[in-house]
């Protein structure tokens, strides 16, 4: 296993530090729960403790770690709830963005998008929800890479990779959405080459998002 300085290029070690861990949370290396352990850490990552303590608070800030009495720094565990809650802030950052783009988008452009969505169709047949949610991701990033507003496109980066983290695969937990939201990207990308009303476009993809946190919240278990 490299150091972070491999790993990461140039930058203080406490950048390096955070983008070393960051990754590794997202990817899942670290998964919920995991307790990070500033010995360890040092060992794996060939960095003192002073910037990996610098790293774990930027972590903190970011809600990617958590520090629990009695047992210390561990990788963030989100309840449902958070997931739904996170899933309804980026469907109205979603639904702004499309809109948004909707009138810069090429027709070149939609067709890349609706061939990303036909890889989505065929992947239903042998359905790998996290594959599927990786499809799921690119096709909605094919529309928001053209939003000329940096600042969304970085909060619609930091949104989904805080999702990537709760959830390693929504359609996980609610695979029915999966063939759902095939046809409702069609719908929106059908709207979008219509050149439809862009308050229209907000909110269908606004629905479209919101959606699948419903559908989280009926699968949850009563009791």
């Amino acid at each position: 296993m490299g150091s972070a300085k491999d790993r990461t290029g140039g930058g203080s070690k406490a950048e390096q530090s955070y983008e070393l861990l960051r990754s590794r949370i997202l990817d899942g290396t670290y998964g919920p729960g995991y307790r990070l352990v500033m010995n360890q850490l040092a060992q794996e990552t060939g960095v003192s403790t002073i910037p990996l303590r610098e790293a774990l608070r930027r972590l903190q800030s970011d809600g990617l770690v958590e520090v629990v009495r009695n047992i210390g720094a561990r990788v963030a565990v989100f309840e449902a709830v958070q997931v739904e809650h996170s899933l309804q802030i980026l469907a109205r950052l979603e639904g702004y963005a499309t809109a948004v783009c909707a009138p810069l988008l090429t027709p070149d452009q939609i067709a890349a998008s609706r061939e990303i969505n036909a890889r989505m169709v065929a992947a239903l047949d042998e359905f790998d929800p996290a594959a599927f949610t990786a499809l799921n991701r690119t096709f909605h990033f094919s529309i928001y890479q053209h939003c000329p507003d940096a600042h969304l496109r970085a909060l619609l980066e930091e949104e989904w990779a805080r999702l990537d983290h709760m959830r390693r695969s929504t359609f996980t937990y609610v695979p029915g959405r999966a063939r759902r939201s095939v046809v409702e990207h069609e719908h929106i990308l059908d709207l979008i080459e219509q050149g439809a009303d862009t308050a229209e476009i907000e909110r269908v993809a606004c629905a479209h998002k919101a959606a699948t946190a419903d559908a989280l919240h009926q699968a949850k278990p009563s009791g």
